[in-house]
């Protein structure tokens, strides 16, 4: 499952479609070093944009997220690609035309994809963000280019969506304990606020990803180690949080924030790793790693 396996099969250079707040496509050269070259079933339950799974590009695989709207626009780029692309062909960023969007009712899989591309890379920070009513409320972002989509990377995105073996689900993240078996490789990356590691954590997060959730998520990390799993969990580098996973090997990455829209105000901030497994059995102790993310997270 590891990416030079996928290079052979001609799943090489994949990069994810969607710009995603809290995306791991700048951890990926820190993380993979760390991931043993056979493993089982790939899962990711909380899929954003997907950095892990489209860098891998795994064999078998079971993607999903608690957000029906994002697994919908996966579908639709895994159906219909060319009529995505058809769709964003004419479109170029622009204020009027990111409100025309935002009010559209998309009815085939092309007006799904297509209108939820353009919003992701018209929007502040890619960030994606729905009111009561379920309506997309990120304001426009005033992109500094044009360009709306890699065609070549899009289809390559299908491509890995349309294997056999990988499936697509809209579920809570538990619901794989019903299928995670041994030796398979589970990627956990919750929604978290690092900017806040060490003032009103909980507060702050509540409404993202509750302290309930993640007691839940702590615990649902153990009994798949327990059933010989291979888990990695991506988490706010919190001291509650650490004691939440007490027992399983823990690295901090330190980077630079990307979501300040001012490069002068963006700040270093830290972020939790917890690994656990027989595949991670060489993993002993901390380790602290640092680097300095300083790119425009509008590659994302």
């Amino acid at each position: 499952m590891h990416s030079t396996e996928a290079s052979e099969k001609g799943f090489a250079n994949v990069r994810p479609f969607l710009r995603w707040a809290g995306s791991k496509r700048r951890l990926l050269k820190h993380l993979v070093p760390f991931i043993p070259g056979q493993l089982g079933k790939y899962y990711e339950p909380f899929l954003g944009g997907g950095s892990l799974f489209f860098f891998l590009c795994p064999d078998r695989a079971e993607i999903s997220d608690a957000s029906a709207s994002l697994m919908d626009i996966y579908r639709a780029i895994k159906r219909d690609p060319e009529g995505v692309l058809e769709f964003l062909r004419p479109l170029r960023p622009s204020r009027s035309a990111f409100e025309q969007i935002k009010e559209m009712t998309p009815a085939s899989d092309a007006e799904k994809g297509g209108s939820f591309i353009f919003l992701n890379r018209a929007c502040w920070n890619g960030l994606y963000r729905v009111n009561s009513d379920g309506k997309f409320n990120v304001p426009y972002g005033w992109p500094k280019t044009n360009h709306l989509i890699d065609a070549d990377n899009l289809r390559r995105c299908a491509k890995q969506l349309r294997r056999r073996s990988v499936s697509l689900r809209h579920q809570d993240f538990e619901e794989i304990s019903k299928r995670v078996e041994k030796n398979d490789f589970v990627f956990f990356d919750p929604p978290y606020v690092t900017s806040h590691n060490m003032n009103g954590f909980v507060d702050w997060n509540e409404d993202l990803f509750s302290w309930k959730d993640q007691i839940r998520l702590a615990e649902l990390t153990q009994l798949l180690i327990y059933k010989g799993a291979n888990v990695w969990v991506t988490n706010a580098d919190h001291r509650d949080v650490r004691d939440l996973y007490r027992g399983i090997h823990y690295r901090q990455i330190t980077r630079i924030s990307t979501l300040a829209a001012d490069k002068t105000r963006r700040t270093k901030t830290s972020e939790a790793i917890f690994v656990g497994g027989p595949a991670f059995a060489e993993v002993q102790g901390t380790r602290r790693d640092s680097y300095a993310d300083t790119g425009n997270c509008r590659a994302d």
